[in-house]
């Protein structure tokens, strides 16, 4: 039996029909057309598909879309400012931390919850908060460079 949610998506209020087995993932793609989270491994494991749910870093391909019910979700294509990207997307590509860009959107977010919750975080706090979010061309070092570079701009 299908269930009806509201949700508020990238400051978007929606009321959507799901079927109950429904991943948020499948939810974002294919009923509002956000295409930014990747599913990738289907198992939580490489982050590619991490959104926010209130502000918490969650892997999309291992929450169902109803449970999203009365929640607010921010998603990459809710980041940047219309043409002005997020200082954190700029960063990372200031840092070289892009490349293929299919690890990027989840990274982002993530670390956009990093940094909410440590405001100038060392690189071994970033390191550790992103070891779930895999990235197979960058060799991280440039995403971490990026991540710690924002950090010290807030902290000035």
């Amino acid at each position: 039996m299908d269930t009806t949610i509201r949700c508020t998506v990238n400051e978007h209020e929606h009321e959507l029909t799901l079927e109950p087995r429904e991943l948020l993932l499948d939810v974002l793609r294919d009923h509002l057309g956000l295409t930014g989270a990747h599913g990738a491994c289907e198992q939580g494991a490489c982050g590619a598909c991490t959104v926010l749910v209130d502000g918490v870093a969650v892997r999309s391909c291992l929450m169902l879309g109803v449970q999203a019910d009365g929640t607010s979700v921010t998603t990459i294509e809710g980041v940047a400012d219309g043409a002005t990207l997020h200082p954190l997307q700029a960063k990372l590509s200031e840092h070289h931390g892009l490349q293929c860009g299919f690890c990027t959107p989840g990274i982002v977010l993530a670390a956009l919850e990093l940094l909410e919750r440590h405001r100038a975080p060392d690189r071994r706090t970033v390191e550790r908060e992103l070891s779930g979010n895999l990235c197979r061309c960058t060799g991280y070092t440039g995403i971490v460079d990026a991540i710690v570079a924002v950090g010290e701009e807030a902290r000035r």
